[in-house]
């Protein structure tokens, strides 16, 4: 009897760690989502214990000087061929804030580019949830899909380990508190219909995605894919 009994008990503590390690687990994975807790593949990477990597090295394009749009006035297709057949893997984009571009690049030469504009608070880098502020860094589209208001949805990994670097960081320094969340659901995604001039006039109408015209953001959904890398700069 008292080993049943000992056995009994075992078995009521195993459950019982089950069930708190399981909820345990739901909660981790909710401030995972909702952007209060760094994702645990990331942990040794952000916090620096697997040799931090230089931030601001990390540069994917080389941007073109002038401030003006680049073949615009040309399709994409007539530039890069049908899409169908084209090698995507050659296809990455740059965002260049302070000029109001997004810019296609095939194997690292610039093709097109568009104008677009940003979160409502455009100057400087996304540290926290409800800045309005366009995240800066290189990141890659990680879902596409037609959006219900704004005509297409490209998806962006943010936050990434250089986002969640920065928004430590800046917790450390005082500069946003440490209640704060890191956001997400970045994206680049066109406008309400018939609200092209919201890009005409550079309106920065969003929370911090990029914004472009209906026309321009379903032209450039056919030449990405998953994967694709964008690179936001100021």
């Amino acid at each position: 009897m008292e080993i049943k009994k000992i056995r009994g008990n075992i078995g009521r503590i195993f459950a019982t760690s089950l069930l708190l390690l399981a909820a345990s687990s739901v909660f981790y994975w909710n401030l995972v989502r909702l952007g209060y807790a760094v994702p645990i593949p990331y942990i040794l990477d952000v916090f620096c214990l697997n040799n931090c990597p230089a931030d601001d090295l990390n540069i994917l394009h080389t941007q073109f000087a002038p401030d003006n749009l680049l073949n615009y006035d040309k399709p994409l297709i007539q530039i890069l061929g049908e899409p169908d057949k084209l090698d995507k893997n050659r296809i990455s984009l740059l965002v260049e804030k302070s000029k109001y571009r997004l810019t296609v690049y095939d194997s690292k030469k610039p093709v097109k580019s568009y104008p677009v504009v940003f979160g409502g608070n455009p100057t400087g880098d996304k540290l926290k949830a409800g800045d309005l502020r366009t995240p800066e860094g290189i990141f890659s589209i990680k879902d596409m899909y037609p959006h219900e208001s704004w005509s297409k949805f490209l998806w962006l990994d943010y936050p990434t380990k250089q986002s969640w670097r920065k928004h430590i960081k800046a917790k450390q320094d005082g500069t946003i508190r440490w209640g704060d969340s890191v956001g997400s659901e970045i994206g680049i995604h066109g406008v309400p219909p018939n609200s092209d001039n919201i890009i005409k006039s550079r309106s920065n109408w969003i929370l911090g995605c990029v914004s472009l015209e209906n026309k321009d953001v379903e032209e450039l959904y056919q030449f990405v894919e998953k994967g694709t890398e964008v690179e936001i700069i100021r």
